[in-house]
C-alpha cells in the first residue's frame, strides 16, 4: 500500500514539475492595435495580468508608447516619461506586480483615449528578468542608456531556467517512480 502511494505521489510530482507556468502576450488593442478611438480601458478590463506576461503594442509612425507614472497618466502628460518607445512595434514584460501607466506621447492622443493601466498580479512567479524590451527604446531625459536597453536574453535565460528545472524535476520523479 505504501509502495502504492509513493508512486501516485510521484506521479502527480511528474505531471506538476513537468507543466512549465504559461506567460501569455497581450496584443495591445487586440487586432485594433495601438491607435485613437479604441477604449484600452474596456480592452484591459478581466484580463487577468501576470507577472511573467508581455504587453505588445503595435502602432504606425505618428505614435510612441509612453510609460508614464499614475499621476502623468491621469493628466495625460507626456513630458517626464519613466520610458520612450517609437519603434511601432514595442513588447513590453510585466517583471513585477503593481499596476503600470502607458500613454501615446504625441499631442492629443492621450486626451483622446490613448492611455492604458494595466495591474499585474504576481500570480506566483517572481522575476529578476528585463523590465522592457524594445528594439528602439530611448531612454528618457535624466535616464541612462543601460536603464531602456533591451534584455530579452534575460527574459529567454529565465524561461530557459523554469523549463530545465521542470523537466529535471520530473525526471527525478519519474526515475524514483521506475525504481
Amino acid at each position: 500500500m505504501a509502495h502504492t502511494l509513493r508512486g501516485l505521489l510521484l506521479a502527480i510530482l511528474l505531471v506538476v514539475a513537468g507543466v512549465p507556468a504559461s506567460a501569455k502576450d497581450y496584443t495591445v488593442g487586440d487586432s485594433s492595435g495601438w491607435k485613437p478611438g479604441v477604449d484600452y480601458t474596456a480592452w484591459a478590463k478581466g484580463k487577468p495580468f501576470s507577472v511573467g506576461d508581455t504587453l505588445s503594442f503595435q502602432y504606425g509612425a505618428a505614435h510612441s508608447v509612453l510609460e508614464v507614472s499614475e499621476a502623468d497618466h491621469s493628466a495625460c502628460s507626456a513630458s517626464n516619461p519613466l520610458r520612450t518607445h517609437g519603434d511601432q512595434s514595442t513588447t513590453i514584460p510585466l517583471t513585477k506586480p503593481g499596476t503600470r501607466y502607458f500613454i501615446c506621447g504625441t499631442a492629443g492622443h492621450c486626451a483622446s483615449g490613448m492611455k492604458l493601466a494595466v495591474t499585474v498580479s504576481d500570480g506566483g512567479a517572481t522575476s529578476s528578468g528585463p523590465t522592457m524590451r524594445s528594439t528602439n527604446a530611448k531612454p528618457a531625459a535624466g535616464t541612462t542608456a543601460a536603464a531602456t536597453e533591451p534584455d530579452s536574453s534575460a527574459a529567454a535565460a529565465a524561461s530557459g531556467a523554469r523549463l530545465a528545472t521542470g523537466l529535471m524535476l520530473g525526471a527525478v520523479g519519474f526515475a524514483a517512480l521506475m525504481g
